[in-house]
Order: C-alpha cells, then structure tokens, then sequence
C-alpha cells in the first residue's frame, strides 16, 4: 500500500509499516514525534527502529537553535542512540553552515560583528566562525537570533535593541522560526516571535527552519535519497506539512504533537478529516496521509 500522489483527501494510516516499501527515505520531525522534550515516545522509537532494519535512511530535523552536537546529546539522554537514525539536522546547524560558507545571500555580505541572541548563554552556535560579538546594535552588522531566555525575558525585553537594529535595515539570521515551544505543559515564546517582530519593526530576516527552504535542502543532502522515494512525518502543519510540500516531498501528519488539542482521541475519522483539511485551506498544504501517533 503506498500514498497516492495527488490524493484529494489525506488517507488514514495505523502506522507505517505499509509505507517502508513506498519510501527510502523517512525525515522525522523530533519534538511530538520521537519524544516530548524530555522523554523519549515509545511507539516513536519503535517507528524509528522498524525502519532501520528495513534499511531505510532516516533523518531527524529539528527546528532547535543549537548546533547537532547538542542535538546528539539530548537525544542520548533521553535513549535514542545513533543506531536509530543516519543523521540530525537541526535548524542552528543550517545556519551555523550558511554562516561558515558564506556562499548565499545574504550571508555572503553580513559582515562579521555580530548581534548574537542565545538561550543559556550558549556559544557553540557560533562556535568556528569569523566572527566579532558585540552587544551594541549600533555596532553590530546583523544579528544572529539563535535563541531567547523565554519565559525570564519576554518580547519587550528584545524590542529596544530590535527597534535600532530595524532603523539600521541590519539583517537578522533566525535560526528557529518556531513561535512557540514546549515547556512542561506550557508554551513559551521561541525565537519566530521575536524574529516576526523585527520583520514588524522593518527589519529583514532570513530563516533557516522549517517551512524554509535551507533545512531541507541540508537534510536532503544527508539523506541522498531521491525526493520521489521520501517522506517527511512531522506534527507542525505550518512548518512541517508546509515545509516539506514547499520541497516537494510527501508528508505524514502525526496529530498527538503540536495539534493535539485540535484532535482529542474520541473524534471520528470524518472529523479528523474535516479538521485537516481546514488546516490545509489555512496553509495552503495537504498532507499525503496522516496518523494519531509515528508509530510502525
């Protein structure tokens, strides 16, 4: 049983084991799919596992901030090895790379003092690269929006630097479009907040994350499957469904993630149905197939 390719309507699916023979290639969103932040999914894991003695090539993305090395860990700790997966992609990892080659606009000309915005402190985002930090708007060449110290700094807390850097048309790298992350069982502020309220301000920003297009042009290239034989599973209909129809690639939408909410258990399967495809007309994607949990 495969997807079809122009399906009008998302097709039902248990789990995947009926897709391993459609796709080579699985990209895996992490967070409301392979674990919740601080735990591991079982059911998720097992997906992961499943695919890999089919001998399928796995990516994990992650629209995370951070660099790889720190993904690697978090997922070490919480007991998903490197055995279940051939690669991470995270979105600080993008632009950590786009920074280093400076090879595309705009990174080719953002000089290199630098805004930097991180959570905890963290440098090993910019860890290797020519750059100058500096804690000046008004000295800075572009900003670099790692991450925020959400929910101990809050939106009006960056607005006063962003206003300068906005009057100076600097460019801000956002390195997570997410707008929102989990936090127990609470959303904070993540860095699209503060990078859409640049954009308000007038300033001008370049996005490496899901939906946009830097991601997925890293994570194709470490997943060297052709994008007729991948899929991408993910519970983010605005990054991830949009995103990888945006590349595209056929999508898998897990409901029990960011939108479950939306989809308590007792609905019906027309009801489900009915509720993604509003979500579709909102954004202007359809997924292939969806299912509640990644499951095999």
């Amino acid at each position: 049983m495969a997807i079809r390719e122009a399906a009008p309507r998302p097709q039902a699916l248990a789990g995947i084991t009926p897709l391993m023979d459609r796709y080579a290639g699985w990209l895996v969103d992490q967070w409301g799919v392979i674990h919740d932040g601080e735990r591991a999914l079982g059911e998720g894991v097992a997906a992961l596992a499943r695919l890999r003695e089919a001998g399928r090539r796995v990516v994990l993305l992650s629209n995370s901030g951070r660099r790889r090395a720190h993904s690697l860990r978090h997922l070490a700790a919480m007991g998903i090895g490197p055995e279940l997966y051939d690669e991470v992609v995270t979105s600080g990892e993008v632009a950590w790379r786009l920074l280093r080659e400076r090879r595309l606009e705009p990174f080719r000309a953002l000089g290199r003092r630098c805004l930097l915005f991180t959570r905890f402190g963290d440098l090993e985002v910019v860890a290797g690269l020519d750059l100058e930090l500096v804690d000046d708007p008004a000295a800075a060449d572009f900003i670099f929006l790692s991450g925020v110290d959400s929910p101990k700094r809050t939106l009006d807390d960056y607005r006063p630097a962003l206003e300068v850097a906005a009057r100076r048309r600097l460019w801000m790298v956002c390195a997570n479009p997410d707008r929102v992350a989990p936090q127990g069982e609470r959303l904070i502020m993540a860095p699209g907040t503060v990078a859409a309220l640049y954009e308000r301000l007038g300033g001008r920003v370049v996005y490496t994350g899901k939906p946009h297009p830097p991601i997925y042009a890293m994570a194709q290239e470490a997943l060297a499957v052709p994008p007729a034989a991948t899929v991408a599973v993910g519970d983010s209909f605005e990054h991830d469904v949009v995103g990888a129809r945006r590349a595209g690639l056929d999508v898998l939408f897990v409901l029990a993630g960011i939108h479950a909410r939306e989809f308590p258990p007792e609905l019906d399967e027309a009801a489900v149905e009915a509720r993604i495809l509003a979500l579709a007309r909102r954004h202007g994607a359809l997924p292939q197939g969806w299912l509640w949990r990644f499951r095999p």
